[in-house]
């Protein structure tokens, strides 16, 4: 059973330091589990960006090495794709629907889009736009992505995601006021995280109702 504090960290996505303490000596396999989820299994809506920056500051207090955060995070990061690859193979659009709560049409519409825009290389930008980064993999297996290029595109999609954001944790646990303020530091990279949805939201909101 899982422990209610773990479960009260875990849909609050502005606080990824209660979970990582919540978890405490498995805090190495919350931070695969989650990544490993968002990346390719169709949930979007966790904390991966701000949970893989709060995880490098903390490494010391965790008792972690920040090499193996940053193994352990890409290794999810690259299996979670390759879950989602495979989904978009099996199964394409067929999984969503308009009204769906999670899996909803417009998701994979957006990742489609993107995928479209930038073809293989979106497994590499769509990494740092959540939500996109979820449904990209889901988005090349329904357009049959050469699966070696695929692979290419992926690890180097995660290689550069798990290593900046690692590098950014390290970078700003150095910092005094940083480390004992990471609440302000969560909302601020969250806040980041999110600009790019929320941007491309109302630019096609802008433009649906020009065309009317």
């Amino acid at each position: 059973m899982v422990p209610t504090a773990v479960v009260a960290a875990l849909v609050n996505p502005l606080n990824p330091d209660a979970l990582l303490t919540a978890l405490g000596p498995w805090a190495l396999a919350g931070i695969a589990i989650i990544i490993f989820i968002e990346s390719g299994v169709l949930f979007p809506f966790l904390p991966g960006d701000s949970l893989l920056v709060t995880a490098a500051i903390l490494a010391y207090p965790l008792g972690l090495s920040h090499w193996v955060i940053a193994i352990v995070a890409f290794v999810a990061a690259f299996v979670g794709d390759q879950v989602g690859y495979l989904l978009g193979r099996r199964f394409g659009r067929r999984l969503f629907k308009p009204d769906a709560r999670i899996l909803k049409t417009e998701h994979l519409e957006e990742a489609e889009r993107f995928f479209a825009k930038y073809g293989p290389v979106s497994l590499v930008l769509g990494r740092f736009v959540p939500i996109v980064r979820t449904y990209v993999p889901l988005a090349a297996g329904t357009a049959a992505l050469r699966y070696s290029r695929f692979l290419l595109w992926n690890g180097l999609g995660g290689a550069a995601w798990v290593a900046s954001l690692t590098l950014v944790g390290v970078f700003l646990g150095g910092i005094p006021f940083i480390a004992n303020n990471i609440d302000v530091l969560m909302i601020v990279i969250v806040v980041v995280s999110v600009l790019p949805v929320a941007i491309g939201g109302f630019t096609r909101w802008r433009r649906s109702r020009v065309s009317q």
